[in-house]
């Protein structure tokens, strides 16, 4: 399994930025689809941004599209989310996940993915 260590939230205002990192550990996972996800108050947890370790392709929700952007830094086992132009509607507890297995067009469901971190809160204010 992976060990996955969230950071990088805390309370921004509308319209700024924040960027969260996850850093992995564990078995090797090259293959990997690592991805973030989120919960909002009162709401169901979501997909957020995919990103596939080994081949750089990408996957992101409608909602984020434009303003989030997800990367890797490989050298640094650590998986980034940039998030500008950040809106109220996107605070929430983001967490970060990872599955061995998964094609492209499960890696929006969080039950194909296997190791999660603890969460880190991004608060947007207006």
């Amino acid at each position: 399994q992976v060990q996955l260590i969230e950071s990088g939230g805390g309370l921004a205002q509308a319209g700024g930025s924040l960027r969260l990192s996850c850093v992995a550990s564990g078995r090797t996972f090259s293959g990997d689809v690592m991805a973030w996800f989120r919960q909002g108050p009162g709401k169901e947890r979501e997909f957020v941004a995919g990103i596939r370790w080994n081949t750089g392709v990408t996957n992101s929700a409608d909602s984020v599209k434009g303003r989030f952007t997800i990367s890797r830094d490989m050298s640094k086992n650590t998986v980034y989310l940039q998030m500008n132009s950040l809106k109220l509607e996107d605070t929430a507890v983001y967490f970060c996940a990872s599955t061995e297995i998964a094609p492209y067009s499960r890696w929006t469901s969080q039950a194909e993915y296997e190791s999660w971190g603890q969460g880190t809160q991004v608060t947007v204010s207006s």
